[in-house]
């Protein structure tokens, strides 16, 4: 009886072994695909912006890494859609992070409360 038991518990350590195996595999597959999106994404800014730009972005990055996102995907958008010609300026990103932090900025609100 003994032995029926050793073999379900090695063919569930088996089964558990063998999906946790899979899912590690996936998530290095999904690292590596955003490690690769990541470079391609950066080595297109590369041509795109100048190196004030560039360097403009690094900084707000630092700050507000989303503002810097939605900045980067709105000057990819507009070079590849034709309405923006590389190489983009720091005066266009500082326009573009004006227009976007206007849109996505939130009033403080403060809230008093008495006893």
């Amino acid at each position: 009886m003994s032995d029926y038991y050793d073999e379900d518990l090695e063919a569930i350590k088996r089964k558990k072994l063998e999906e946790l195996q899979r899912r590690l595999q996936m998530e290095e597959e999904m690292r590596r695909r955003r490690q690769e999106e990541a470079a391609r994404r950066e080595a297109l800014l590369r041509n795109i912006l100048t190196p004030e730009a560039r360097e403009r972005l690094a900084n707000v990055k630092l700050v507000r890494p989303e503002l810097a996102r939605a900045v980067e995907d709105n000057i990819i958008a507009l070079v590849q859609a034709g309405q923006l010609q590389p190489p983009v300026g720091e005066d266009v990103v500082k326009r573009l992070l004006e227009a976007i932090y206007e849109r996505t900025r939130r009033e403080p609100r403060i809230k008093i409360k008495r006893k």
